[in-house]
């Protein structure tokens, strides 16, 4: 798809890889909604992005992973520049760690990290069908296809990611709807180092299992990969290219990775 006079909306817009989408997009031609949690840094990057881009931007505040909310998103994008044809499911949380996660701590990894994406589809499938074409740009991480060292909420939850935007592609990929689903490592952006000033071990365990597995990207390296991917309607895009030689190797040798996971997570903790 060219996303040229395309309208786009981006959760998780305020910063790290979703702000850096919004300024491609609109580098690119594109409208777009920038939404996320803080408002301000959603306006922020809006502001930003239409200083360069003048009314390619708008942007809206609030719990992205709330039908409602998303709703509003969808009517906000319509009113300013026309029905939604790519809609990019990027807000995400890290979770807690171990298994001293609360019933609390899953159940809001869930609502953002997953039930967020299946709120969207929902709503905006029915409509790209009738249309004949719409875009769903998941943004999951390479620990849905690995896992992550530490957190129990954030391997499981990105799994999900992954399997549901899978399902949309099957599902619907023949009938116009086009699915990419986004798999990265370390991203230079505020939830990389959220664990290096951890008291906890299994905090600073689980930053540097993403930092010392590959190189560290920045988010608009990344925002580069996903639009590149967007125009040859790709579904696994992987900025860190080492993540597809890790797969294989889990996928060829599932105990043998998993006793290769259990060295690598100790020697991490020795080092924390």
């Amino acid at each position: 798809m060219n996303v040229a006079r395309r309208v786009a909306v981006v959760t998780g817009g305020g910063a790290g890889i979703g702000s850096a989408l919004a300024a491609r997009l609109a580098r690119e031609g594109a409208r777009v909604v920038v939404a996320d949690l803080d408002a301000d840094s959603a306006r922020a990057v809006s502001e930003r992005v239409n200083a360069e881009h003048p009314g390619s931007t708008v942007s809206a505040g609030g719990d992205v992973s709330d039908t409602e909310r998303i709703q509003q998103l969808v009517d906000l994008a319509e009113s300013s520049f026309g029905p939604v044809d790519l809609y990019f499911a990027n807000a995400g949380i890290a979770g807690a760690l171990g298994l001293d996660a609360s019933e609390q701590d899953w159940d809001r990894s869930t609502e953002v990290n997953l039930r967020a994406h299946i709120r969207a589809a929902r709503l905006l499938v029915p409509r790209w069908l009738e249309r004949g074409e719409g875009y769903f740009v998941s943004t999951a991480s390479a620990a849905g296809l690995l896992t992550q060292i530490g957190s129990a909420t954030y391997a499981v939850t990105k799994h999900a990611a992954v399997a549901f935007a899978e399902w949309l592609s099957v599902t619907y990929g023949d009938r116009g709807v086009r699915v990419s689903c986004l798999c990265p490592m370390g991203v230079n952006a505020k939830l990389l180092s959220l664990g290096e000033d951890s008291e906890d071990a299994l905090g600073r365990a689980a930053t540097r299992a993403v930092t010392s597995a590959g190189d560290v990207l920045e988010p608009a390296e990344v925002a580069d990969a996903v639009l590149a991917a967007i125009e040859d309607e790709l579904f696994l895009i992987l900025p860190h290219e080492d993540v597809l030689e890790m797969y294989r190797h889990k996928g060829s040798d599932y105990d043998r990775w998993l006793r290769g996971m259990r060295r690598y997570q100790s020697s991490l903790l020795a080092q924390a």
